[in-house]
């Protein structure tokens, strides 16, 4: 359930993007990082383990405007795609109010992909999410590479619902980026409802229970608290590619 600050007016949602390892995901957050306005967003953070790291910082952004006269506040993180880093992707998916699952698009990741969307849903069922009731958005990724399979089978080996949202990108180029996260937005606002009528909520860590002694070359704890951004502007969207 996403929190809702009324006194700030602001809607915090927590998204994951979730994958196989190397399948774009930190791509995904370091360009959205880097095409938002310094005064927008936290600090973008990092947890480094031996193959991968999991990202994670606050953002404002200001092209999705207000949501029924509230702020639309994220925190977007990623997991690690390694299977020896489950206990990590588990703790990460707390308290998460959609998630972004990256495909890599590429033929030899097909059972990657497979085994990472099945990982999501046992991950979910195990804290008692149904994945099924949990706003999703699906990125098809390197689609700027040559050979690619068609989405309609990625699609289909997937078996991904007839209502999930789609779309093509190469995170690479920033090509759907952008389309990408305002999709998982829109679902995830789809299931709130009216945010006046919600109760008033406590902004979450965006890590629940990270130490520094957790991970080698950890940067920071915790996530820097956004300041209020001092005058609207609008983030520079990535190229458009069509929903698929």
């Amino acid at each position: 359930m996403p929190s809702v600050d009324h006194g700030r007016k602001q809607v915090l949602l927590k998204l994951v993007y979730y994958g196989p390892g190397l399948g774009g995901k930190t791509t995904n957050l370091e360009l959205i990082h880097a095409r938002t306005r310094a005064e927008h967003r936290g600090k973008l953070l990092s947890l480094n383990s031996d193959s991968e790291r999991t990202l994670f910082f606050d953002l404002l952004p200001m092209f999705l405007g207000a949501f029924k006269g509230y702020q639309i506040r994220l925190q977007l993180c990623t997991v690690p795609g390694q299977v020896s880093h489950d206990s990590t992707r588990r703790m990460i998916l707390r308290n998460v109010d959609g998630v972004v699952f990256v495909v890599d698009s590429q033929p030899a990741a097909e059972e990657a992909n497979i085994a990472s969307f099945a990982n999501l849903g046992d991950n979910l069922r195990l804290q008692g999410v149904d994945p099924d009731q949990l706003p999703v958005a699906v990125q098809y990724n390197k689609r700027d590479l040559a050979n690619v399979p068609p989405v309609e089978i990625l699609h289909r080996r997937l078996g991904i619902r007839a209502d999930v949202p789609e779309f093509g990108a190469s995170a690479k180029f920033g090509d759907g980026v952008f389309e990408t996260l305002k999709g998982v937005v829109k679902e995830v606002l789809k299931s709130l409802g009216d945010p006046s009528e919600a109760p008033q909520g406590r902004v979450p860590s965006i890590l629940p229970g990270v130490r520094a002694s957790m991970y080698p070359g950890v940067l920071v704890g915790t996530a820097s608290p956004l300041e209020e951004p001092r005058a609207e502007a609008r983030v520079p969207l990535a190229p458009r590619v069509p929903k698929l």
